[in-house]
């Protein structure tokens, strides 16, 4: 069989992530490939970790983009920080707390689960009741945003009683970061982790993370090797640190980091909190019109995330076929339900560069024209854009 060129017909992407790329993302891609040591690329290095840090809202000197997806991100924060033996309490109220949990259990951790229901918030008193009965434990990790369900919780509340009972933090950020505030230093969060993907409007494949002094001592003064050679942050560091002179530890996505650098450059030139009411701004616009369709949302107004819509399905509508529909007729992508979400929701994504005017009218007007909205959704989003 002979193969010819792939050229994927070009699609909006208002699902869990991937999301939308600005073109200058894009172009960044197509930029000669320089060696990984090159000391043009070494300088584009330093500019990313500092990019980085004002996008975390940190001074961490140990900011950084790992060379793998957010689930990457994941396992270095808990592969370098849980040790054999260790008590860790996990917040979870959806999917990705669950992936949380494994990574504890899988580093030979003793797991504590804080469990609160789909669709709420990780409960604050919760977690300080369940800190109480094991005083031993030296980690909470939680997420802030969590992606299956829409619903952000409290960080700074939940750093605070960590803290409170000394014990270190890892943070999932992988669909907050630049979507919503995130305060890394401000907050006390000691390890935290992003995607590229999401409301950075990168393409998928590298994740941001960052560690405190806190963080990096544990690190460095640990019992055991961290089971990981490739996300292993003694050696990482080597390669990341500062100055021209870098140890090589592996061969970095030379073409992929050119485009999150770009991102970056978007999102400083934007300014953060530019960026974080351009998402609030147009949330409301898409929820003005799915309300207009009779669409409720999952979550309470409160904990709702504007870059992850999670909307309850009317009553006789096939979700799959809904979606199936908005994908070949209008090249328009939004996500299913997961876990135990799975066929009763759709998630409906506004991040990073897809969080624009144009892509909330499509949604808005295909969904409109599917589910039989006789023009009312449309309606309500010309008049919330009008004024």
């Amino acid at each position: 069989m002979s193969y010819t060129s792939f050229n994927p017909v070009p699609r909006t992407l208002m699902g869990p992530g991937p999301s939308d790329i600005s073109p200058r993302v894009l172009a960044a891609l197509s930029r000669p490939t320089i060696g990984h040591l090159d000391p043009q690329f070494i300088t584009m290095m330093d500019e990313v970790k500092s990019l980085l840090q004002y996008a975390f809202q940190t001074k961490n000197e140990l900011t950084i983009p790992v060379s793998a997806p957010g689930s990457a991100g994941m396992e270095t924060c808990f592969a370098n920080l849980v040790e054999p033996g260790d008590t860790v309490i996990v917040c979870q109220n959806g999917v990705f707390g669950s992936r949380m949990a494994e990574n504890v259990t899988r580093c030979g951790g003793k797991l504590v689960l804080v469990e609160d229901e789909w669709g709420e918030a990780v409960d604050a008193e919760k977690l300080r009741e369940v800190l109480a009965s094991n005083p031993e434990a030296s980690i909470v990790a939680f997420v802030h945003a969590e992606t299956s369900t829409g619903v952000e919780s409290d960080v700074k509340a939940l750093c605070s009683i960590a803290d409170e009972f000394g014990c270190l933090t890892i943070v999932d950020a992988v669909t907050s970061l630049g979507g919503i505030e995130l305060r890394v230093d401000d907050w006390g969060i000691d390890a935290i982790y992003s995607g590229t993907q999401k409301c950075l409007s990168a393409p998928p494949g590298i994740s941001p993370v960052s560690f405190n002094e806190k963080a990096i001592k544990k690190i460095t003064s640990r019992k055991v090797p961290v089971q990981s050679w490739f996300l292993d942050l003694n050696l990482v560091m080597g390669y990341w640190g500062g100055g021209a002179k870098r140890a090589y530890h592996h061969t970095a996505p030379i073409n992929a980091l050119y485009a999150l650098h770009e991102s970056l450059v978007l999102l400083q030139d934007e300014g953060l909190e530019s960026a974080w009411a351009r998402h609030a701004k147009h949330h409301n616009a898409l929820r003005v019109g799915l309300e207009a369709l009779g669409l409720q949302f999952v979550v309470e107004e409160s904990l709702r995330l504007p870059q992850l819509n999670a909307v309850a399905l009317p009553d006789g509508v096939d979700e799959a076929a809904v979606r199936g529909a908005l994908l070949n007729k209008y090249n328009l992508e939004i996500g299913a339900g997961l876990g135990k979400f799975a066929g009763n929701l759709w998630r409906i994504g506004l991040m990073g560069y897809a969080a624009n005017e144009a892509n909330v009218r499509l949604c808005v007007s295909a969904l409109d024209a599917e589910i039989g909205g006789k023009g009312l959704g449309t309606v309500a989003v010309n008049n919330y854009y009008q004024g």
